[in-house]
């Protein structure tokens, strides 16, 4: 009975004070950087819950009572437990193939198999290209732009801290969100830990952000307050051969990279950050069937210190230091400048 009580007390409180999250993430926004306030697409990422909601989820993780509230705490946090309708809404699209396997993969550095560029291909598109290949009225295969699980909310930061992000405790960690064993969410998260726990190569400056005030406080660091946020519009293209409207730089300052951030598939929303040196930023516009997409493509120069077994190499056919080396930027990442 006391479960029921204190349930229906987490219930009365989020309808009094459901905008108490938002207006706190959007000062903490307006403390921390010179824009008046984050893009739409990123403020409807803020966690839902209230700091009344909060405090009661955090006295039940400390009880270890969550998992008997677990399916009230995904729905008010807006969060993914288990493979839930949020990871279906997208997966479940018939317009599109399943989400690309190498999505999240794009990001390591390590080893790949052999095989890896065929597979690639017979998804459609490419992830890794060269800057001279995109011009217009030039045709590209875009790859699928789509994060996996778009729909996930941030958890606050104080509430974010509570669960073991590490792959050693990997299996304290699905058993918090209910997750089975090589399932879906399985290898989402497996990735993830993979992606935040891999050693940067050298000259990279990276982060794993598990909640909004740590992404704030990771670019603040590297870029200081007045920063520009730039995102791709949509998912539009995504394995087409689109053909290439017009091409703008947007940032070329070699000398202060730019902070890329990639949403990455986790039951909560979780971001990978990294600053890597030279680097430039383009608009580009990608005729899709449907309509134009305005897209932003990343630019590495420096690819010197990158493994010769990077994705990137293998479908290029060239080695470290010796091509620049392009990409998109997915759905729900972002690219900060300095103004």
């Amino acid at each position: 009975m006391m479960h029921h009580i204190q349930l229906l007390g987490i219930l009365i409180v989020a309808y009094f004070s459901s905008s108490k999250a938002e207006n706190s993430f959007l000062q903490y926004w307006e403390e921390h950087i010179g824009l008046p306030q984050p893009p739409n697409w990123l403020a409807a990422k803020v966690s839902p819950l209230s700091p009344h909601q909060v405090a009661a989820f955090m006295k039940l993780i400390e009880k270890n009572e969550l998992a008997s509230h677990l399916h009230s705490f995904c729905m008010q946090a807006n969060v993914a437990c288990s493979t839930n309708a949020l990871v279906k809404k997208i997966t479940d699209d018939t317009t599109l193939p399943p989400i690309a396997q190498w999505n999240s993969g794009k990001l390591k550095y390590e080893q790949l198999p052999n095989d890896t560029p065929l597979s690639v291909f017979s998804q459609g598109g490419l992830p890794y290209f060269r800057e001279s290949m995109v011009k217009e009225e030039a045709f590209m295969p875009i790859p699928d732009l789509r994060d996996p699980m778009p729909y996930k909310s941030f958890l606050p930061r104080s509430l974010a801290s509570q669960f073991p992000f590490s792959f050693a405790r990997i299996k304290e960690l699905k058993k918090f969100f209910g997750v089975e064993d090589e399932s879906n969410m399985d290898e989402y998260i497996q990735d993830t830990l993979n992606i935040c726990e891999k050693s940067p190569i050298r000259g990279e400056q990276c982060t794993c952000a598990t909640s909004g005030e740590d992404l704030i406080d990771f670019v603040v660091r590297k870029l200081g307050q007045h920063v520009r946020v730039w995102s791709s519009e949509s998912i539009e293209g995504s394995y087409e051969n689109a053909t290439i409207g017009a091409v703008k730089l947007i940032y070329g300052n070699l000398y202060e990279p730019p902070t890329l951030c990639h949403s990455q598939p986790f039951p909560f929303q979780v971001y990978y950050c990294h600053v890597l040196p030279k680097v430039k930023i383009y608009a580009v516009d990608i005729h899709a069937q449907k309509k134009v997409n305005h897209v932003i493509m990343a630019c590495h120069y420096d690819t010197s210190t990158w493994s010769p077994n990077h994705l990137a190499f293998k479908l290029l056919n060239f080695g470290p230091g010796l091509i620049e080396v392009c990409h998109w930027i997915n759905e729900n990442g972002m690219v900060m400048t300095r103004l």
